[in-house]
């Protein structure tokens, strides 16, 4: 079968597609018939060997996927689902734990799918466990144009809360605008422009997708008790530090949300999250932005597109129609 694989450590340009063997499932996994395989940075991070997994040479990048069911516990063959795996998702056929695989409603179309595994998780564990979210708190959201930021953007709405987006650019306001915001922001100027939005009061909670300079003046929107959730750094201008003393005097909180440490450490967590956004998705508040799509051969561009930022909604590979 056809995979799409890292065979040096050297980055998005020099992944090939080669014929592997098929896998063979465990007892309690799932094997994926894989229509689609979602791009996301940890792909990136492991085709640079910079990521803390480290899978040995030769191996199939891919983290989230969706297809059909060819056969696991818990499943019908044939059955359409969606799924988040370590890595092997880019190759025709994928194993998946039966605990990380999601049975998928007929409206939704695999391109879609492939978005919800680790973006929408994430988004729900940040916004629900990590940042206690409310309805009728107001959410601040970085990077908000991207896979990650609409996510966040959807199930903020979901829990009831008020959406606020920072983009960089003009085109990516209308990708916030599209997955739900309330108001969007630019990123230039934007603490002031936040201030003004909610009339002085700040917001109630910060998800902090890029990282970078903007950190500051983050915390400065922060209403008091409010929490700001690192997410990630995909600015790429470095790690932001805090003064706790800002903390202290403001009642403020910096948590981080490492959702895949904590989700694979804890039994039947990700299917209490997919049972939480399982009404989100009925009601159509979740519904995934889809950006570029790529067929299996350029995985590599897509990664450099994500890398150099160009990327809108969720980037998406076919590897069958």
């Amino acid at each position: 079968m056809r995979a799409l694989q890292v065979v040096s450590l050297t980055g998005p340009a020099d992944l090939v597609v080669n014929d592997i063997p098929e896998p063979t499932p465990g007892p309690e996994e799932v094997l994926i018939e894989v229509h689609r395989v979602g791009v996301a940075f940890p792909d990136l991070l492991q085709s640079r060997g910079e990521y803390q997994l480290k899978p040995d040479l030769p191996f199939s990048l891919g983290v989230d996927v969706a297809g059909t069911v060819v056969s696991g516990p818990g499943f019908e063959p044939g059955q359409r689902v969606a799924a988040v795996i370590s890595h092997g998702g880019a190759q025709e056929l994928a194993v998946a734990p039966a605990s990380s695989t999601f049975a998928l409603p007929d409206s939704m179309s695999y391109d879609e799918a492939v978005a919800l595994p680790m973006n929408y998780l994430t988004a729900e564990f940040a916004l629900h466990q990590r940042g206690g979210l409310q309805p009728g708190e107001t959410v601040l959201v970085h990077g908000a144009a991207g896979g990650l930021g609409t996510a966040v953007i959807q199930v903020a709405k979901g829990m009831g809360a008020r959406v606020i987006a920072v983009v960089s650019t003009d085109a990516k306001a209308e990708i916030a605008r599209q997955a739900g915001a309330d108001d969007v922001v630019l990123l230039e100027g934007f603490k002031d422009a936040v201030i003004e939005l909610t009339g002085g009061a700040g917001v109630d909670l910060v998800a902090d997708i890029v990282g970078g300079p903007a950190f500051l003046d983050s915390l400065r929107c922060l209403h008091p008790l409010g929490r700001l959730i690192v997410l990630g750094f995909a600015s790429g201008l470095g790690i932001p530090e805090v003064k706790v003393n800002r903390l202290l005097l403001t009642n403020t909180d910096v948590r981080g949300a490492g959702w895949g440490a904590y989700a694979m450490a804890t039994p039947g967590y990700m299917q209490e999250q997919w049972a939480r956004l399982v009404p989100m998705i009925d009601s159509g508040v979740i519904k995934p932005l889809v950006g570029q799509v790529y067929d299996l051969e350029d995985f590599g561009q897509a990664l450099v597109d994500l890398d150099e930022r160009r990327a809108v909604g969720k980037l998406v590979v076919r590897v069958r129609d």
